[in-house]
Order: C-alpha cells, then structure tokens, then sequence
C-alpha cells in the first residue's frame, strides 16, 4: 500500500487513554494495510531509555532518542504512533523540530485530571499522593496542554472507535 509516513505523537496526562487509543489506531491501521509501529514507555524504557530516569534533563533525553527513532521509522516508510506524557510544550516542540514538522501530528489526549486519576490503572496517581512519587506530571509536576494540536481527542466525549477514525482521516 502506498502511504505518507507520519508520527503521530499523542500526549496527554497519565491515565488519559494515549496508550489505549495508541494500540486500537495501531491495530486498526495494520489491519488496512498500513505499516505502522506504536513506541510507548513500556517499548521504550525497557531498552532504548532504560538508563534514564524522570528527571528534567533525563524526560528530555528519553523525547529525543524516541524523537530520532521515530524519524528513521518515517524515513523507512512507516506511520510511526508515540504515546508519551511529554509534558512540555517545548519538549514536544523539540520531538517536532527533530521528525520535521511536515511528519509530525500531535494528537493532545485532552482528558480531565479527576478522570485521569479515577482510572489510576496502575495506582500512580495514588502512589505519588502519598509521596511515594516525587515529581508526577500533572500533580506536582507541570503539564503543559498543547496550545493548537492538529487533532484533539477528548476521551469523555469521545469512543475509541471515534478517536481511531478522527485520526485515521489524517493519513494522506
């Protein structure tokens, strides 16, 4: 199948639903025939970052070496999905700057922090009231919500079915 390779770069609190979005898009796109690849923290962490921590300096070291992946994936021709928090404007302005700005589809997972936190799938959010996370995005840590994504997903309004099919229309 002849395709445009993107990055689609979804970000979004914790519990927000970017991976559970990320993992229906990537299905859904394979089973059209697409080739695609979906990078998440769970991919990420456990080899190509596991020697970074959460720190500033560290968070921005971890979104240019996914950055630079996702950019040899657009140059092989394949739709690359990322869902990380990437909780800074700058930061993601940084991944964009890196992929190119004619690869780079940011996709805001626009969910409240009270859902976020009701979810709490794996008990962060509880974790770091109780202090045993210092420094959790959203909570005592800064997250920046884009200012002009070019597509947002608002997951109390929206299905994951509806969500994969907002982005799919994307795809040249």
């Amino acid at each position: 199948m002849n395709q445009k390779a993107k990055v689609f770069w979804f970000t979004g609190l914790s519990g927000s639903g970017k991976s559970t979005i990320a993992i229906a898009l990537e299905k859904e796109l394979f089973a059209k025939g697409f080739h695609c690849y979906l990078l998440d923290g769970d991919n990420i962490r456990t080899g190509l970052c596991n020697n970074l921590g959460f720190s500033a300096e560290d968070r921005k070291e971890n979104i240019r070496r996914i950055s630079e992946t996702s950019k040899l994936f657009v140059d092989a021709g394949v739709i690359c999905i990322n869902a990380f928090v990437s909780p800074t404007i700058e930061i993601r302005q940084m991944a964009r700057e890196i992929i190119g700005d004619e690869n780079f589809v940011e996709v805001f997972i626009n969910t409240p922090l009270e859902v976020c936190e009701a979810r709490d799938v794996k008990g962060l959010y509880k974790k770091a009231r109780a202090g045993e996370i210092k420094n959790f995005t959203g909570l005592d840590a800064p997250y920046e919500a884009p200012i002009d994504p070019q597509i947002e997903i608002k997951t109390v309004e929206q299905t994951i079915e509806q969500a994969c099919q907002l982005i799919i229309k994307t795809i040249d």
